[in-house]
């Protein structure tokens, strides 16, 4: 192992970031092994969805399980919204979802974005309650009462536009105050036309804007609102369809007025939830409205972008890069689309950036802030040709994600042995090449230690060595 020397390297941010919706109302939740596995990186953040509705009857219930003989012909029409239900909280089970899947996701180096719809009514006891739930999970996004300028959500239901954006407020201060680590994301309209001046609902969510982190719209450029309860047909009315440059303008409009309303501070602007249904446009019309979209923000260098939210990873409908199997929901069946997203992900403009460092001497201390903010290691292999085996071997019982020739691995605490051959499946080196091995270590336990200096912020590990690295170029035996 000698013969490998190590430096340092820091993980930084895309010029345009890419998150990923995993579980909703459309589709259950899928571990991040088989993501990753599936998409040959990380992402920024991925997406979970969940509500909070603890004064009512049904409560904790699943609200489409809890009444599931009702007599329904909208997602929506239900007592509360059909996301799968918070169990933290006042009296709350840190074991139990979504605690549990966000230590799989930042465990897998990645943050959490919360979607949290709340009964605009909660006293501050409970939304302080939440906030410390938080505070272990290092860099957190929260998206509270998303799509707040509509009526389809329960919280729009029980209280005023005004009072929902008093609300979100209200939960700004408290987790601002409770779980620093933890950035507010409000989602509303903003332009609704190309020549808007002001934002959908200006007079009621101006201060909202001003006391968020960040801006954000949804938008899906194609959308069948009506399923599962109808079928999209020509002429039909629970479905639309739009222009991607018109979508594209809109939001760039929308960035540039809720920018006017902080007074010129332009906070980072995200799209929460980005697609356009199958549904609607068929598979092949899909692939090319995303491409689209992407493409622009690259051609255009769009520094006023920060990145957007794919949703969603499977789902039952078709909004997912893999429908999920109707005869067993464990199964996904791939879409064409999932080709045209990994081409866009894989691109240099939407992948975080690795900058090296000086040369290391073990053992070696690693940071890891967020997943666009972490000190790893790098080393430098040359390779003769493309190999026929590349693998490390571990003695230690770190948690480390693993990147080479632009494909990311895990390594669990257990695990011994990775196998980085699916680095060169489609990829081949074509001769002789330098590449390089980069290690950064996301926390083994999926959260923050509180008890450190800066532990709400970032987490430590220790590398004694470096793992042994086998690298032969022709089969064992000829």
């Amino acid at each position: 192992m000698s013969q490998y020397k190590a430096y340092s390297v820091k993980l930084g941010p895309a010029k345009c970031a890419v998150d990923l919706g995993d579980g909703s109302e459309r589709g259950e939740y899928v571990n991040q092994d088989y993501i990753l596995n599936k998409m040959g990186r990380p992402h920024r953040s991925i997406s979970l969805m969940y509500c909070y509705y603890p004064y009512d009857e049904q409560w904790p219930g699943r609200i489409s399980e809890v009444m599931k003989d009702a007599n329904v012909s909208f997602q929506w029409d239900y007592p509360y919204d059909d996301y799968f239900t918070y169990k933290g909280g006042l009296g709350g089970n840190l074991e139990d979802e979504p605690f549990c899947y966000m230590r799989d996701v930042r465990r897998h180096g990645q943050d959490v974005t919360l979607t949290l719809t709340m009964d605009p009514h909660l006293d501050d006891e409970r939304i302080i309650a939440i906030a410390k739930d938080l505070r272990t999970f290092g860099r957190l996004f929260l998206r509270v009462n998303h799509e707040a300028t509509g009526n389809w959500f329960s919280f729009n239901k029980r209280a005023s536009y005004q009072e929902v954006a008093d609300f979100f407020c209200k939960v700004t201060r408290i987790v601002h105050e409770y779980a620093p680590n933890v950035k507010l994301i409000l989602c509303i309209d903003g332009a609704r036309s190309l020549d808007a001046e002001h934002i959908e609902m200006e007079k009621e969510f101006a201060q909202a804007v001003r006391e968020t982190d960040i801006f954000s719209v949804d938008k899906y450029m194609a959308l069948h609102w009506g399923w599962p309860y109808d079928v999209a047909e020509p002429g039909g009315n629970s479905h639309s369809r739009s222009v991607v440059a018109n979508v594209y303008d809109m939001t760039k409009l929308s960035c540039e007025l809720f920018t006017k309303i902080c007074d010129g501070n332009r906070k980072p602007m995200v799209m929460s939830e980005f697609n356009a249904d199958g549904d609607v446009v068929g598979p092949y019309d899909q692939c090319e409205m995303v491409e689209e979209f992407c493409w622009r923000l690259k051609e255009e260098n769009a520094d006023w972008f920060s990145g957007f939210t794919f949703y969603q990873f499977r789902d039952r409908g078709r909004l997912g890069l893999e429908i999920q199997d109707v005869n067993n929901p464990d199964v996904g069946i791939e879409q064409p689309v999932m080709k045209s997203y990994k081409k866009i992900i894989s691109d240099e403009y939407f992948q975080p950036t690795m900058t090296n460092g000086e040369e290391l001497s073990f053992p070696a201390k690693l940071r890891w802030g967020s997943s666009e903010d972490a000190e790893g290691i790098s080393v430098p292999v040359h390779f003769e040709k493309n190999p026929h085996f590349c693998e490390l071997y571990f003695e230690d019982d770190s948690n480390l994600m693993i990147e080479i020739n632009g494909k990311w691995f895990y390594k669990s605490p257990n695990a011994k042995v990775i196998d980085l051959m699916p680095a060169f499946f489609e990829k081949p080196i074509d001769g002789e090449a330098d590449i390089s091995i980069n290690m950064f270590a996301p926390p083994a336990s999926g959260e923050n230690d509180l008890s450190i200096e800066d532990g709400m912020y970032n987490t430590y590990a220790t590398i004694e060595k470096l793992p042994k690295i086998r690298i032969l170029y022709t089969p064992v035996e000829k």
